[in-house]
């Protein structure tokens, strides 16, 4: 397993650094919380806006009366990017409903509930339990680093623990899931009344993260801590294939880091081939859809794209 596994995450995962302790009474939880909500208020008032006009790669699927448009998305951004402009835009005002991987909540306390349903681990042994002594001695180095009390995340299962450090490190350089794809496309789309759809929910992606095996949760938050001081690098490298319309060299670099295994297959392979299904389902009813997904899932040998041709459907790429 690679340091990339949050690139294939969604907004779902943004939850991880909200006060989780509003909807549980668990003091571990309330300082997580309270720390990360620190540290990334210092960051956002110290980071600098990226003014990178960016063009990501977008594809269409259509027949006789119904046509989706493809977008890949990149859940945290650094604020000032511009792309949500020329074909991606005239796309998008073109479209009836939009479709995100999840529909954006209107009940955060719930979705905090939900989160903690998966992240508290109740046996009691935590986030560090698995650990030996010099992983423990990094651990601690690396809260520190991003300004969380060492034991506030000790109440968290090791996956959990390792994507709120993974999210608060990312918030911490500059990057903000309110400057994300999705959040500007849920803010357009309500904006012009368009109806937004959800491909999973929250509780289905936080259980695929719960699902791992306590052997690939541990490596997940070694190598979260391993790759604590260089997370800005590696997700800029993402961000400057998608913003350069590179879907292919994109493949490259998640697979290649993904490599093969239960990561791979459950974030990645068994939701391209739901969503194909969907894309082929919803070939049948008309209309115009603007459908946005994490740009890992357009790009690679077993991305969307491909798979929809199992069904008879071909993806065309929009050049602009």
């Amino acid at each position: 397993m690679k340091k990339t596994i949050l690139r294939f995450t969604t907004a779902a995962i943004a939850l991880a650094i909200t006060p989780l302790a509003q909807a549980q009474d668990n003091d571990a939880a309330a300082q997580a919380a309270e720390g990360a909500a620190q540290a990334i208020e210092t960051a956002a008032q110290d980071a600098a806006p990226n003014t990178i006009d960016a063009d990501p790669a977008l594809w269409v699927v259509k027949d006789e009366d119904t046509t989706i448009y493809m977008l890949g998305t990149v859940h945290f951004l650094k604020p000032g990017m511009t792309w949500f402009d020329e074909a991606v835009k005239e796309a998008f005002n073109k479209s009836d409903s939009v479709v995100l991987e999840i529909k954006p909540s209107s009940n955060p306390a719930a979705d905090q509930q939900t989160f903690a349903k998966f992240a508290l681990d109740q046996s009691g042994k935590g986030a560090r339990s698995g650990l030996s002594d010099d992983e423990k001695k990094s651990y601690e180095k690396a809260m520190t680093s991003l300004g969380l009390p060492v034991a506030a995340l000790d109440p968290f299962k090791p996956w959990a623990a390792g994507l709120v450090m993974q999210i608060t490190a990312l918030q911490k350089v500059g990057f903000d899931p309110n400057s994300g794809v999705e959040k500007i496309l849920e803010n357009a789309a309500n904006a012009d009344g368009k109806e937004i759809f959800g491909l999973e929910t929250a509780e289905l992606q936080f259980g695929i993260f719960d699902s791992f095996s306590p052997e690939t949760q541990k490596e997940f938050l070694i190598q979260t801590i391993e790759n604590n001081d260089d997370i800005e690098a590696g997700l800029d490298q993402l961000v400057t294939h998608w913003a350069n319309s590179e879907p292919s060299k994109l493949g490259e670099l998640l697979h290649q880091e993904l490599g093969e295994g239960e990561v791979k297959q459950k974030l990645l392979i068994n939701r391209n081939a739901n969503w194909a299904k969907w894309i082929n389902d919803r070939m049948d009813k008309p209309g115009t859809v603007f459908m946005a997904v994490g740009a890992g899932h357009l790009a690679g040998p077993a991305d969307v794209q491909t798979l929809i041709s199992a069904y008879g459907l071909k993806a065309e790429r929009i050049n602009y």
